[in-house]
Order: C-alpha cells, then structure tokens, then sequence
C-alpha cells in the first residue's frame, strides 16, 4: 500500500472515531477544501469545518471504500449518515473524494455529491421543491459560510 493511500484511511478512520485532530493532520498548511455546501476553504477553514462538523455530529456514523492513490492524487468513496441538525431530518449521503498530495499531505480536497438528493432528504417537502433552485443551494452555502465563521470566533485556533 503506497503512502497517500494510507493517508486517506487515516483521514476517513479519523472521521469514523470522531477525532478531527487526526483528519487535520492529514491537511497540508495551503490545503484547499470545496464541495457543493463549503466552497473554496483555505487550510484554516478546511480544519475549523471538520471540526465543527465533528463535534456536532452526535449520530454520526461513516462507513468508505475504494480508497485509491498515487504519488500526486488519489480517490475515495465515502458515506455519512447522520441526523441533519436543522431539521431533524436523518441523512444518508453518498459522497466521492477528489485529492491532490503533495509531500505526504492532502493539498486538495473536493467532495462531489447529488445536492438535490442530499436536500430533499435532509429538508423533506421542502427540499423536494426547492433542491434543484440554484439560488437555494446558494442561501444554503452562505448559511453554511456563517456557522463556520461563527465557529471559528469562538475558536480562536483557527484565527
């Protein structure tokens, strides 16, 4: 097994026991992080974000496969389940991983996942008729921006 495979299942095993100082190691100091709800985060964000996401998932639970690396990019599929904590709603999101290594570290990062399926499962009726609204994924990204700002005022580590 090559080096940045490794590194992949330890940054998902990590995220399975919760332990986001484990996934933050695994993070370059210029690492870069988007997906469709966290768009172009700098290091700093990447790891506040999982942290915050860490934290606050209480019924987290991640199962992932197919982990696949070279010496400058690698894949993995990955699935969340969890209880969406505006809503109350539970999820089940299935999500592919993009990563770029450089110097045994993730340099970047990207998830791609069905956001008008996430959205109706994680806001029901609502998500059903607005999901595919480019404007609600929007508001649901600006929403998502706020928290994480938030999060990191209150956490001055990531200032």
């Amino acid at each position: 097994m090559n080096t940045n495979k490794d590194l992949i299942q330890k940054f998902y095993t990590s995220f399975q026991n919760k332990d986001y100082k484990g996934m933050q190691e695994c993070y370059a100091d210029n690492a870069t992080f988007s997906d469709s709800v966290f768009k172009n985060l700098d290091a700093k964000k990447v790891k506040a974000m999982w942290h915050m996401l860490v934290s606050g998932g209480k019924d987290l639970q991640l199962t992932f496969s197919n982990a696949r690396a070279d010496e400058k990019s690698g894949s993995c599929d990955w699935v969340a389940e969890y209880t969406f904590s505006l809503t109350g709603n539970k999820v089940i999101n299935r999500i592919h991983a993009e990563f770029q290594f450089k110097d045994g570290k993730i340099v970047a990062h990207v998830d791609d996942f069905d956001f008008y399926n996430w959205s109706k499962q994680a806001f029901g009726f609502k998500g059903v008729l607005l999901g595919w609204m480019n404007w609600f994924q929007q508001a649901l990204q600006k929403k998502s921006a706020e928290k994480l700002s938030a999060f990191i005022e209150k956490n001055q580590e990531y200032k």
